[in-house]
């Protein structure tokens, strides 16, 4: 069992090993092709299903300035520049639609605030007029009280002599 086991682990070594050496030499180029093929793809489904038409048209763009081999710098310098073009674009584009949600919540707050200053003014109160000088005064009688007299209780103390050996102090 355990040498079975250390058997197939081996082979699953020396499978990675070709595999990453086929990798390092460039041999799997077209698997990054495909990959990005259907990243792309997948982040353009998504963004159509979101409704953010915009976005889509930067992707397909994006995905066709790829797409060109150019053998001109200039044109390759120019896609670059178009693609950070679109990336900034996409990038205000977002900035745009949170600005319009934070201006939708404010207007919202708005309104509350106004509905709540409606209810306020439809309130009206009485005014009262309180008259200081109809309150009574209350006068306290005095009240003695008279305690009687305890007799003194006295405890007599006993008598001690202290008498010391010398003439030293105690």
């Amino acid at each position: 069992m355990k040498t079975t086991q250390g058997w197939g682990w081996l082979a699953a070594g020396v499978l990675a090993l070709g595999l990453n050496g086929f990798y390092q030499d460039g041999g799997a180029a077209w698997a990054h092709r495909v990959a990005d093929e259907v990243a792309d793809r997948s982040v353009a489904l998504a963004d159509l299903a979101s409704g953010t038409v915009d976005e889509l048209m930067a992707k397909v763009e994006l995905a066709a300035a790829r797409d060109e081999t150019t053998s001109c710098k200039l044109a390759t310098a120019m896609a670059r520049f178009e693609t950070g073009m679109a990336r900034t674009q996409t990038g205000l584009a977002h900035f745009e639609a949170m600005t319009a949600r934070q201006e939708a919540a404010l207007a919202r707050v708005e309104a509350n605030r106004a509905r709540i200053e409606a209810q306020v003014a439809r309130v009206r109160l009485a005014p009262m007029a309180f008259d200081a000088a109809k309150i009574p005064v209350v006068v306290c009688p005095r009240v003695r009280v008279n305690l009687p007299k305890l007799p003194m209780v006295r405890i007599p103390a006993p008598m001690t002599d202290v008498h010391s050996a010398g003439a030293e102090p105690i």
